[in-house]
This record gives C-alpha cells, structure tokens and sequence, in this order.
C-alpha cells in the first residue's frame, strides 16, 4: 500500500474479513493470533518491509507503513502474555517540553481511540498494550491499524512543531 486511505480502520477492523482471510475453513472458531498478526501486517507493510524475529519473548515483527516504523510484539498464547504493538514517532529531548506533554495529553482523548501516546527510553511513542486473554481476530487487525494509521497522521506534524533541531 503506497497511500493511506482514511477508511483502513473501519474496512479492516470487521471481525469477519480477517477471519475469512486466515483461515482455511470458514466454519472454524480458533484463528492463531499469529496469522491474524501476519495478515495484517501483509496487508499495511510497504515496499516488502516486514521483519520478524522469534526468541525466549516471543515473536517480534517490524514494518514500515507510511513513514513510521511500527512492532508488534507477541509474547505467547497463554492467558498471562502480551500483545503489545507500538510505534517511535518522536525523539526526546524536545523543545518545549511542557507544551508537547499538554498535546499528547489532549490527543490521548480526542484523537486515539484505544492506542495513547507514551514516553519509554526517550521517545515518545504510540501505543496498544494488552493480554492475550480473549483476544479476538478484530482487536488484533484494529490494534496494529489504529498504530500504524495514529502515528502516521501524527508524527510529522510533531516533529516539525517539537523537535529542536
């Protein structure tokens, strides 16, 4: 996909499509979340640019959409792991510090949905972080879209305003 299209959050959030395009059988209830992860991730990467690596954590992808990076990392399938999908949109320090926390702030509740913006070693980042309890084929799609498409839109635009260089 070489542009964004505003209406990716709504056509690949459905439960339905991705369920249709991972799995072989359509009456079947159990989808591996790393399908639906993969699917996903096939279906926003750009120019051939994901990446996963496997290790004692569990699986760790990364891929290029628009021009951020964005990691999706699962840590298992047990009740007690993690889906987590994150995405580096600005580095710290910043000028005017006190104003960009004010912005995230503000854009944590208008602008997000269920992602937020965080700060972790220095960067701030966008963010969906939960267990992989009951964790449906459509949270997952919406999870790693809404990071994707939330810091795409925004990166710039804070980059231009906050950074000192």
């Amino acid at each position: 996909m070489t542009t964004q299209d505003p209406n990716l959050i709504a056509a690949t959030t459905s439960d339905q499509p991705i369920l249709e395009a991972v799995t072989e059988d359509p009456g079947a209830t159990r989808v591996s979340h790393l399908e639906v992860i993969e699917t996903v991730i096939a279906s926003l990467q750009e120019n051939d640019s994901a990446m996963i690596s496997e290790s004692d954590n569990g699986s760790l992808w990364r891929f290029q959409y628009g021009s951020v990076e964005v990691f999706v990392q699962l840590t298992g399938d047990s009740e007690d792991d993690l889906f987590v999908v994150w995405s580096p949109i600005l580095s710290l320090p910043v000028k005017d510090e006190l104003g960009l926390m004010r912005r995230l702030l503000e854009m944590n509740w208008t602008d997000t949905f269920e992602a937020c913006f965080a700060i972790a070693n220095d960067e701030v980042l966008v963010l969906v972080q939960r267990s992989v309890n009951e964790l449906s084929p459509g949270e997952v799609a919406r999870a790693i879209t809404l990071v994707a498409t939330v810091a795409d839109e925004n990166d710039e635009a804070l980059i231009e305003e906050f950074n000192p260089g």
